[in-house]
């Protein structure tokens, strides 16, 4: 019993501690959703994963299934990050961000760690890298 519990433990733990710097970089950056919503959408996601696996074992159609209904919820969850005005489209990233930080849950309810960790570094410099170089390209040139 408590050998599953601290497994679990270790799976939930790392979903939020990898969807943590991606938070903390649309916190900084000021956007829709933040260092609240980013462990939270990595915890529910983990979650579901875990209560699947116990509830209806290792079956591949059973999984599917939730991962299928994740996929969707996050959507959703993401929908609502984007905001159209009048001349442009702003949230996109950050909806991204938040999909992928679903995959990131997923992956430490499964244990792959590794994974988790790349998508976690692979969104954190697309997002902190091309920002400064789309910056700079945008930048009025030196005179």
């Amino acid at each position: 019993m408590w050998t599953e519990f601290l497994n679990i433990l270790l799976r939930v733990g790392m979903a939020f501690v990898l969807a943590l710097p991606l938070g903390w970089e649309r916190e900084v950056a000021a956007r829709s959703a933040g260092l609240r919503t980013f462990p939270l959408v990595a915890l529910g996601a983990c979650a579901y994963l875990l209560i699947g696996q116990h509830a209806l074992g290792d079956s591949a159609e059973a999984q599917a299934r939730i991962l299928s209904g994740l996929l969707t919820g996050i959507g959703f969850i993401g929908g609502g990050a984007i905001l159209k005005g009048e001349k442009d489209v702003r949230g996109i990233a950050t909806a991204a961000s938040l999909w992928n930080t679903g995959a990131i849950g997923a992956a430490a309810a499964y244990g792959r760690y590794e994974l988790g960790l790349m998508l976690s570094l692979g969104n954190l410099l697309t997002l902190h890298l091309l920002r400064r170089a789309l910056h700079r390209r945008q930048a009025p040139p030196p005179r």
